[in-house]
């Protein structure tokens, strides 16, 4: 991960939780974590399902999605269980960022991902020196939306009619966590 040279601390951990890079030995715990409809039916299609070890090996190798970015397992009890990780913007937008995560289905419930997103998106702004964290859900997801209400996102709107995914049109519900002022919290 190349974060910027201000960005000194490492990874949050948490309660029942640590986040680190990926690792190539997360491949088996990755696709029988990943392998469930109901996960990718709320993820981008670039999440597929079946999950197939050509699918882990594909992401590990990050020809998937860009590994440089803050992007990392969520290990409970010593193994890769899920994903989180913010694509920062460039240019003029460089100061925001749009993050997700996945968990596991057996982990479903017990509010693991609200206690992750809690550690890492104040880690992620402030390492980041972002003004402004987003991410969407979509419409038939509400425990994710959930997730980001108890971390204090703001529901912004839907972006009507955005996702076509299992022959279906979906909107997509749009939360964000500002800051004013780099000396805020989050």
């Amino acid at each position: 991960m190349n974060l910027p040279p201000s960005a000194a601390s490492p990874p949050p951990r948490g309660d029942g939780f640590v986040l680190r890079p990926w690792r190539n030995d997360d491949l088996d715990d990755l696709v029988a974590q990943a392998n469930h409809e109901r996960i990718s039916r709320g993820l981008s299609d670039r999440f597929p399902y079946p999950y197939t070890r050509r699918d882990g090996e594909l992401f590990l190798s990050g020809q998937v999605v860009d590994l440089n970015e803050p992007l990392f397992a969520i290990e409970v009890e010593g193994r890769a269980c899920g994903g989180i990780g913010a694509h920062p913007g460039k240019g003029e937008r460089k100061h925001a960022a749009e993050f997700g995560y996945w968990l596991g289905h057996s982990l479903w419930g017990a509010g693991l991902m609200t206690r992750v997103v809690a550690a890492f998106a104040p880690w992620v702004m402030r390492e980041l020196s972002l003004y402004r964290l987003c991410a969407t859900v979509l419409d038939h997801n509400p425990a994710s939306a959930r997730v980001l209400l108890k971390n204090g996102f703001t529901e912004e709107g839907a972006q009507r009619c955005a996702v076509f995914k299992h022959g279906q049109v979906h909107d997509l519900r749009v939360f964000a966590k500002v800051r004013r002022s780099l000396n805020d919290a989050t």
